[in-house]
């Protein structure tokens, strides 16, 4: 499989840009999405890292997938990222084109894909009246972009990203339905 990257794109925004409006939880999540990059060897924390600490720390994100079997092979692609299909990954940098790049940082930054979730998750906490974004709005934000790594590895774990994205899309819908009937 072709890599959906290019060579040599540069990295996005920090965390400085984008922690401040992060719930405490989900900025737990990209310091984990770091250190697994950091670890990794990879110089930027791509959807597929984000993905990974989702799983592993939200359970609001397990429960949207609502098959443990299915969480689990999950995890087990993920782990694989630095074994298996995850090599054709290495030296590359995720980018959808959907941000501009910046220079390069110090630090292990947010691929621009990464960075365009993270976006996308604040933006959709802000619809909802939050100040900050959860896990949930992040895991909406990754299965919305079918270019992004964080897709790829749904799909190869047998689960629909579309299927997943009405799921999150339907219980915000009954949640705020029920906000607004306690409201009146």
């Amino acid at each position: 499989m072709q890599s959906r990257t290019s060579q040599g794109a540069e990295p996005g925004p920090t965390r400085a840009d984008i922690e401040s409006r992060l719930s405490v939880a989900l900025a737990s999540v990209v310091a984990g999405a770091r250190r697994r990059a950091v670890r990794d060897g990879d110089r930027q924390i791509d959807t597929a890292h984000l993905l990974h600490s989702l799983l592993e720390a939200d359970p609001d994100v397990r429960a949207v997938i609502d098959d443990g079997a299915q969480v689990v092979r999950l995890l087990g692609y993920l782990v694989q990222r630095s074994i298996g299909y995850g090599l054709q990954w290495q030296g590359t940098v995720e980018d959808s084109g959907a941000v501009p790049t910046v220079t390069p940082a110090k630090e292990t930054v947010l691929s621009p894909s990464a960075a365009t979730a993270m976006e996308a998750a604040i933006a959709r906490a802000a619809l909802r009246g939050e100040p900050r974004a959860v896990g949930v709005d992040l895991m909406a934000a990754l299965v919305a972009d079918p270019d992004c790594r964080a897709v790829d590895v749904l799909g190869r774990a047998g689960a629909d990203a579309k299927a997943l994205l009405r799921r999150i899309e339907a219980a915000a819908e009954a949640e705020a339905a029920a906000a607004e009937t306690s409201a009146d």
